[in-house]
């Protein structure tokens, strides 16, 4: 947050609403006071805006001398200096700015006002969510950068952690939008793998809805799939975090519908047990057989919430329990459910990622369950999940927690393919200018590709996995630097007609050699009308772009989307048929 959050403790002088959202009249100076006392989701009215602030995660306080004040000046008047983002419905302030010029000012002044009289900025939207950066990878040259390397993503917490946010009238954060996220929540109709490796590669190609100087392509890949008869033995440890944060009905009693959701699907060869943390850790279950439902079931009912967060104690507790009980040959790990806000012992996302990278030699993955609003930590998430072999999900419904540990169970759970890379080696004369869109936290070095010590991400049974580039074709060809590449060296035969190469690498699961796939493509590869898998790639692509407000967009808006998929019939998709919905409801809002 800005440096003028350490100095401001809410729009000024304002009149408590009790819990409302509209104006009303003033309140005695005392009891505007009382409220802005350690308060948490309090309203103040302003004559212009209705403004909730979370003062319990942060103090927004004026300072006078060393000491903070708990008292704000009296409003004279607010002007809005620049047009906020608005919840529309509520109208409370989400994001932007608003300027309060105070009679009268406690402490220094800011913007180099005189004392006296001052004008305060209240910026950003207020909770304490937190998310990593997103820079955007713009388009890079294929003379200059003929390959592009990333790993792979089977993560979809990015897209149901933004649908709350639309269902609930919030402001979308753009860096909790991450597209590759997006793409990868849906299933795409790829053929199955025919061969010895454990995913099938599908490439199309046509033109790009939002930018008819480029072509748009997907590289899809599908894991193979398994049935429940054949899956492998399961040893679970549930890390289940009970501190206050989760107190809230969307937090610790929506963790308890999911995981008994996923003990409904245990069998009698399968091992659970219970950790759970908060002042400190504590075993609830060890060992137990899926056999005994009931005494799963009970044991996560009987959890409640209350006390801090000492993830680092539960996280080490769960990995002893996970190790002691392992199965040769089976599948071991910690599914941690959470809502990030680790406060007590390692907390920061380097630490903990440290951590996570040393328990995941043991060969225990660790899959990731966020819950809750207000006070998420993606960014730790995400990186405890990427960092333990896992899979990070979102969980904002029970419908949510049904998609993610019943009907995707194998995907979730079972790893057919670890550390997996993709390197698209395009060809200079065909091809002048890329875009990969999204995965920029899943940028690679071009040299990691052969480097089996870097750690990519896991594809689990039945999973797909989608990424789409922009393409610029040179029809009239390019100057070609000396490179020892495929198609630097060699240019004038055996491959006019190839685009690129699509070169994966990946490792089995209990291996650390990694194998090579390699798939050249041509430009019969394109066609003029759009396939359908692309089509609806592109659609959420597109939809991630507008939510973004991405410098890339070109002509991409809602109403554009619907246009792109008004020719299919969605409806027997109960995930597709809502990300339908939810580009009406952000077209009506006039994104």
């Amino acid at each position: 947050m800005k440096k003028t959050r350490r100095i401001l403790n809410t729009a000024i002088a304002l009149t408590l609403c009790a819990g409302m959202l509209t104006a009303c009249s003033s309140a005695p100076k005392e009891e505007t006071n009382a409220a802005m006392d350690g308060a948490a989701g309090d309203y103040y009215a302003t004559t212009a805006v209705t403004v909730e602030v979370n003062s319990a995660a942060d103090n927004y306080y004026y300072e006078a001398g060393d000491a903070a004040v708990n008292e704000a000046p009296a409003a004279e008047e607010v002007v809005e200096e620049e047009a906020p983002l608005w919840d529309k419905p509520s109208g409370v302030l989400q994001h932007g700015e608003v300027k309060v010029e105070a009679e009268e000012v406690i402490g220094a002044p800011i913007d180099g006002t005189t004392a006296g009289k001052g004008y305060f900025t209240y910026e950003d939207y207020f909770n304490t969510e937190e998310y990593n950066e997103i820079i955007e990878s713009g388009y890079k040259s294929v003379a200059a950068n003929p390959l592009s390397t990333f790993s792979v993503d089977v993560d979809t917490a990015s897209y149901a952690n933004v649908r709350r946010m639309i269902e609930y009238g919030e402001y979308i954060n753009p860096d909790a939008v991450r597209i590759e996220e997006f793409i990868n929540y849906f299933d795409y109709d790829y053929s199955e793998p025919t061969t010895n490796d454990p995913f099938s590669v599908n490439v199309e190609m046509s033109d790009c809805p939002w930018n008819r100087e480029t072509k748009l392509m997907l590289v899809g890949l599908k894991a193979e799939d398994i049935k429940k008869s054949e899956r492998e033995p399961l040893n679970l440890v549930f890390l289940i975090d009970v501190s206050g944060s989760m107190f809230s009905e969307d937090k610790l009693p929506l963790v308890q519908k999911a995981f008994t959701m996923l003990t409904e699907t245990l069998t009698e060869d399968d091992r659970i047990s219970i950790v759970t943390y908060a002042g400190d850790e504590k075993v609830v279950l060890k060992g137990t057989s899926g056999e005994d439902k009931d005494k799963i079931i009970d044991a996560i009912n009987s959890l409640e919430a209350g006390g801090s967060t000492y993830g680092e104690a539960g996280i080490n507790r769960a990995y002893d329990l996970a190790e002691k009980y392992f199965i040769d040959g089976g599948n071991n790990r910690v599914i941690l459910a959470t809502d990030g806000d680790l406060n007590v012992g390692l907390s920061s996302e380097e630490e903990l990622t440290e951590l996570i990278e040393e328990k995941r030699e043991s060969g225990v993955f660790l899959s990731v369950l966020g819950f809750g609003t207000g006070n998420v930590k993606d960014d730790r998430m995400e990186a405890l999940a990427d960092h333990g072999n896992g899979n990070y999900s979102y969980i904002d419904s029970e419908m949510e927690a049904k998609k993610v540990l019943v009907e995707e169970m194998a995907g979730t759970l079972y790893t057919v393919a670890k550390d997996v890379k993709i390197q698209v080696e395009f060809n200079p004369v065909n091809v002048s200018g890329y875009r990969l869109i999204g995965y920029e936290n899943r940028a690679l070095a071009d040299k990691d590709f052969h480097d089996d010590t870097k750690d990519a991400g896991e594809i689990g049974a039945g999973h797909t996995v989608t990424a789409l580039y922009e393409i610029v074709l040179n029809e009239n060809g390019t100057s070609i630097p000396e490179a020892e590449l495929k198609y630097q060296q060699n240019t004038t035969t055996g491959n006019k007609n190839e685009l690129l190469t699509v070169s994966l690498r990946y490792k089995q699961p209990d291996e650390d050699e990694s194998k090579l796939l390699a798939v050249p493509v041509t430009d019969e590869v394109y066609t003029k009308k759009m396939p359908e898998n692309l089509t609806f790639a592109a659609a959420v692509a597109e939809f991630g772009m507008v939510l973004r407000n991405s410098e890339f967009r070109g002509t991409a808006s809602c109403e554009q989307i619907l246009e792109l998929l008004e020719d299919y019939d969605y409806r027997s998709d109960d995930y597709k048929t809502e990300f339908v919905y939810l580009v009406r409801t952000m077209d009506k809002r006039g994104y």
